[in-house]
């Protein structure tokens, strides 16, 4: 990935803060052990609810059964917001992705998300990979999604600053 448009939002930042560099927002994409997820109801009325993930190519991947909340909302708007950070006021970095969900079905896709998922988590998620879906201990299929970002925006806590990252 090309290194984001990087924006330091000068008004919700200290004087003299500088943006946080997009290495630092990477890093903490790639090791966050919780999102939330923030998608839309038919009634658009938000839905919010916790997660884990994965950031392979460039992009944040979660999973969900086929008929959990999410992935019926994700079917009638792609729109979706996916929140981490830290639960502390001075200390830490939180940091939200803005994207399109879209379906990953390529089995090859697949299995390298199913080997990411085992390796993040000391084998404590592990999937597998057929007809297009996760399958995980006898239960039913279970839907894999991509987002790319379109934007991110990180909160640094401490020295308070907002950085925009587009894409």
């Amino acid at each position: 990935m090309d290194t984001p448009k990087t924006t330091l939002y000068a008004k919700f930042s200290d004087p003299g803060a500088v943006a946080t560099k997009w290495k630092v927002t990477l890093h903490v994409l790639q090791l966050a052990e919780l999102f939330w997820i923030t998608t839309v109801r038919a009634d658009d009325c938000p839905h919010v609810t916790p997660l884990v993930a994965v950031w392979l190519d460039d992009a944040l991947h979660f999973c969900t059964g086929v008929d959990e909340q999410k992935a019926i909302n994700i079917r009638d708007n792609a729109h979706v917001t996916l929140t981490t950070g830290r639960n502390s006021w001075d200390r830490g970095l939180d940091v939200v992705l803005e994207g399109d969900a879209l379906r990953v079905s390529d089995d090859a896709l697949l299995k390298r998300l199913s080997r990411a998922w085992t390796t993040k988590w000391d084998a404590r998620w592990r999937y597998e990979v057929r007809d297009g879906y996760f399958h995980q201990d006898g239960a039913g299929p279970v839907i894999v999604f991509s987002v790319k970002p379109s934007r991110i925006t990180a909160f640094a806590k401490g020295d308070f600053s907002v950085t925009r990252y587009n894409f």
